[in-house]
């Protein structure tokens, strides 16, 4: 199906959804934490990247390259920002679709400022050329420019001021390992805790002037996926339905009556992620049953089905991906309220997966 540019794709429709749209950038921005000691969660990340920046102030140097790899929502464009104000540093953002040719790159780097941060959102979407250009820039600030075409084309070594690379990406694998290895500090960014996402839903409800007891944080929290952008997401929704149905404190039952109307459940599962496993418990018994045949029953695309409902279905552990394909889990009949078929033995040996 062919979309235009204005066109919200399914995953940044959904409440529920990671990827972040505009409404979320702007009060992302000023929610943001300022320094390391403000940032919430990632208690392993934080104590590491607080030593190797303290350790470059002490220095007078740049801080090493770094990279943030893991699901989007999670912090890594906050962290680049702390980094930056850490080191008392500008910095420039930029991402990886929007570097295509070697050209681009070299435009923002010989623009830099000594010590200054540059962020590369999504990096392993960067052309290959430009990756290519950028091992040198890490390692020895320099480029080389190609000037003129064929025979005579001459390379001309361009100096680069000292800086420090912030590289972000969802798909840590797909980086080439000669870019993996420039990177003095690497780091991944684990989905958060219940715990961890009530103190961010109280600290966001105080910097929006929301009132909210500690039922009702709880309540967002534990339908926010582990993932802080949906738990600012749903506390802005909440807010607006205890504003309209109530007098505008958050408490348990104001939480959950709105989350209700906008169809996020106790687990965190909307709309389409129910779909999917109904389709595949009540139509198709459990599985096991093809993406494409799911996809059909859902009434959706396969690559919605394969991208945005199941990551979440299997890393809660309702849904399974098997050679003979998608097949549900005890657990999946369990949260839908439904009771698993009982199944003989198939004969070889072995049994159904609900078969005693």
């Amino acid at each position: 199906m062919n979309r235009d540019d204005t066109t919200p794709t399914p995953a940044e429709e959904r409440l529920v959804g990671a990827s972040a749209d505009r409404e979320d950038q702007a009060v992302e921005a000023a929610l943001r934490p300022k320094d390391l000691g403000e940032f919430i969660g990632q208690e392993k990340v934080r104590e590491q990247l607080d030593l190797v920046l303290r350790a470059a102030r002490a220095r007078g140097a740049t801080a090493d390259h770094v990279l943030l790899s893991g699901a989007p929502g999670l912090g890594k464009t906050t962290l680049s920002m702390i980094i930056a104000a850490e080191m008392g540093a500008p910095i420039r953002i930029t991402s990886g679709p929007a570097i295509q040719h070697a050209g681009d790159l070299a435009s923002i780097l010989s623009s830099l400022q000594e010590g200054e941060v540059l962020f590369l959102d999504e990096i392993h979407r960067m052309s290959r050329p430009a990756e290519e250009m950028l091992y040198m820039a890490m390692e020895d600030f320099r480029v080389d420019v190609i000037v003129g075409k064929g025979p005579g084309a001459t390379a001309i070594p361009l100096e680069l001021p000292p800086f420090t690379l912030v590289g972000a990406t969802t798909r840590a694998g797909l980086l080439p390992p000669p870019l993996r290895d420039r990177f003095g500090f690497t780091a991944h960014m684990e989905f958060y805790s219940p715990h961890e996402l009530e103190r961010v839903v109280h600290r966001s409800a105080s910097l929006l002037n929301v009132r909210i007891d500690a039922d009702g944080a709880a309540e967002i929290a534990g339908r926010s996926r582990g993932t802080p952008r949906i738990a600012n997401r749903l506390l802005r929704r909440v807010r607006d339905y205890a504003q309209v149905k109530a007098d505008g404190v958050i408490t348990q039952e104001i939480a959950a009556a709105a989350l209700a109307v906008y169809e996020v459940d106790g687990r965190g599962l909307d709309r389409l992620d129910r779909a999917v496993l109904q389709a595949l418990l009540k139509l198709f018994g459990g599985g096991p049953v093809g993406l494409s045949t799911l996809a059909v029953a859902v009434g959706e695309e396969r690559e919605t089905v394969e991208e945005v409902a199941e990551p979440f279905l299997v890393r809660e552990g309702l849904l399974a991906r098997t050679p003979r394909g998608r097949v549900a889990t005890p657990a999946a009949w369990a949260h839908l309220g439904l009771t698993p078929p009982h199944a003989p033995a198939t004969g070889n040996g072995q049994q159904d997966l609900f078969g005693a």
